[in-house]
């Protein structure tokens, strides 16, 4: 932007704004434009809008009457429209000022919502790939007008001069580019054609491309849109529907939904992803509006837990925003949105109600987006709940399966909770769900509104020790001198000790923890370091207090069998550190500093015990 000469205005006289239109063309091309190829869609998007107006002044004429025709030969970039065109007066008052539009003119401000563009700046656009835009114009409104031929320059500057009518025989407008030599890459006539396929295969006008080599003109876009073509049979347009999702999208889709809201005129399909996606990852969507494309990757058209699918449509009724590379949200996206999860659920209960394989495949690839669903949803929890997979100590199950044969169902907080008691609770004969994955706990709380007679709790610690056995009394009074020497050595990591026996024989302990304590009793330790002196003993008394872990030995298992009976209590020491050791490693959570000190510690004191008494 430049100041205006203030030596020859008043004090205190209006000024106007003056514009650096270089300076306007790099904002428009960092910051609102995503890459210079959008200048041919402003091109298409300008043409399909004077199409639409001439198709206004004379509604009996049909719909192939008026066409666009693109010319690029690698000198020049060249497009021809049919439409409404422009006289002198609108030349001077729409091109010559920056950021206003014929769309904006009372005479068709009724007919706004017919027109894609809304800014009035998209012209600027070309002036990213070339120096200087010829336009050549005649206006259908006033037959007898002559031609009007604009000139742009980058530096702001312009010219217009009237010229016969012979210099454009029929209405329309034609806007010619001579290219920069910095912009081959958007301009070369492969590369024209390209993108005027990519952002205008949907029109509803006919496109022809001619690379000025002496053939025959390209259609852009032979055939309407496939939601809008005639198939012979259901089957021939499901597969119709899908092998297009699969040439836009890259992705052979499980299976198509067709999307029809005449409401907001939008008319689609949304392809099912063949395999599961991270959780919260959300997949861009093609979004055309009146047949331009206009992203494609408009996020906002879909709820966040709908990313197990990825849409191609066309809508008549959103507004994009300026740089029209995105929707602007509003009510009627908010609407939109709305409307397309309803379509979304209603798949899914058609689904569950008519295609059980086609439900099962959707569902082993993305049960974790119909989880995040059904806890929101009743309608999907109700539907859904019992078909849905969980971790379970009977494997990778349903819930419907699994209440079957577990009438107390117990699920865990955590993953490594599952992991440290699931062999023992099943060989206990317990029904334990792994809650520890995201939206599960929740879900499994959730099974007694699906299945009335099914029963729901927390996996206590308690629970699980009340189904191992006591050993006997004689076993026990045998134990007491070595239970208490493993007392002591794992008083440090605020660990008891107890002797039980249990099924399977093989796992020779168990470690039952929980995160909540583990997270307490270091938050205690490290207050008791911290304060030290009086506070610390009171701290310290508090602690002794505080949940423990606890160390269960299975007296079934020959390990455990020969290590109480060792009377050396160095030895006896050592055997209980690596049990508990090993118990930690069983779990599988991570382990702190003092634990991989003492394995590796407990294992060299076991190995220096070996070689003494072998030598």
């Amino acid at each position: 932007m430049t100041l205006p000469d203030t030596a020859a205005t008043p004090a205190g006289a209006d000024r106007t704004f003056q514009v650096d239109l270089r300076g306007l063309v790099d904002l428009l091309s960092h910051h609102l434009y995503s890459s210079p190829r959008v200048y041919l869609r402003e091109l298409l998007q300008n043409a399909v809008d004077a199409l639409t107006a001439r198709h206004g002044l004379e509604p009996a004429a049909p719909g192939d009457a008026f066409g666009i025709r693109l010319y690029a030969d690698g000198s020049v970039v060249r497009v021809e429209d049919d439409g409404v065109g422009l006289t002198e007066a609108d030349v001077h008052t729409f091109l010559a000022t920056i950021g206003r539009s014929s769309k904006r003119a009372e005479r068709i401000a009724e007919q706004r919502g017919d027109f894609i563009g809304q800014f009035g700046i998209g012209l600027l656009s070309c002036f990213l790939v070339a120096d200087e835009i010829h336009v050549l114009s005649r206006s259908a409104r006033t037959p007898d007008a002559g031609a009007v031929e604009w000139r742009g320059r980058g530096d702001g500057s312009y010219t217009v001069r009237t010229l016969p009518a012979s210099a454009r025989p029929r209405p329309g407008t034609t806007v010619t580019l001579t290219p920069r030599a910095d912009a081959g890459e958007w301009t070369r006539p492969v590369q024209v054609h390209a993108l005027a396929r990519h952002f205008g295969s949907l029109l509803r006008h006919p496109v022809v491309f001619d690379d000025g080599t002496g053939g025959p003109g390209v259609s852009v876009n032979p055939e309407p849109a496939p939601w809008a073509r005639t198939y012979p049979t259901p089957g021939a347009r499901s597969r119709g529907l899908a092998a297009y999702g699969e040439e836009v999208l890259g992705f052979t889709p499980l299976d198509t939904i067709e999307l029809d809201l005449p409401a907001v005129g939008l008319k689609g399909i949304a392809c099912v992803l063949p395999e599961a996606v991270p959780a919260g990852r959300r997949h861009g969507h093609r979004v055309h509006v009146k047949g331009m494309l206009l992203s494609e990757q408009a996020e906002e058209i879909l709820p966040e837990w709908a990313f197990f699918v990825r849409c191609v449509v066309d809508a008549e009724s959103l507004r994009p925003t300026a740089s029209r590379e995105s929707l602007y949200e509003d009510d009627t996206l908010a609407a939109v949105r709305d409307a397309l999860a309803e379509r979304l659920r209603a798949w899914i209960a058609r689904a569950a109600a008519s295609d059980p394989d086609l439900l099962a495949r959707f569902l082993q690839a993305h049960h974790l987006a119909v989880k995040s669903l059904a806890v929101h949803d009743d309608e999907i929890l109700r539907m859904l709940l019992p078909w849905l997979p969980f971790e379970t100590t009977d494997g990778h199950t349903t819930l419907d399966e699994f209440a079957r044969t577990h009438r107390t169902v117990l699920v865990t907080s955590s993953v490594e909770e599952f992991r440290q008691v699931a062999a023992i609770a099943s060989a206990a004969g317990l029904g334990v769900v792994n809650g520890g994955y995201t939206y599960d706990r929740e879900l499994v709380h959730r099974l007694p509104e699906i299945r009335s007679e099914a029963s729901v709790a927390d996996l206590d610690p308690a629970t699980l020790t009340a189904h191992l056995d006591p050993v006997d009394r004689e076993t026990e009074l045998a134990a007491v001198a070595y239970l208490a020497l493993a007392r002591d050595a794992l008083a440090v990591f605020d660990c008891d000790v107890a002797l039980r026996t249990f099924q399977p024989a093989s796992a020779p302990a168990l470690l039952v923890d929980s995160r909540e304590a583990r997270h307490e009793r270091t938050r205690s330790q490290l207050a008791r370091e911290q304060e030290g002196g009086l506070w610390g003993d009171i701290l310290g008394a508090l602690r002794q207090e505080g949940p423990r872990a606890q160390l269960i030995l299975n007296q079934l298992n020959p390990l455990v069998r020969t290590a109480v009976a060792i009377d050396e209590p160095e030895l006896a020491r050592t055997s209980a550190e690596a049990l508990y050791g090993q118990a930690v490693l069983l779990s599988r959570r991570p382990l702190r500093p003092a634990e991989s000190s003492l394995i590796n510690r407990s294992f060299l004191d076991l190995l220096a015990h070996a070689l003494r008494k072998d030598s």
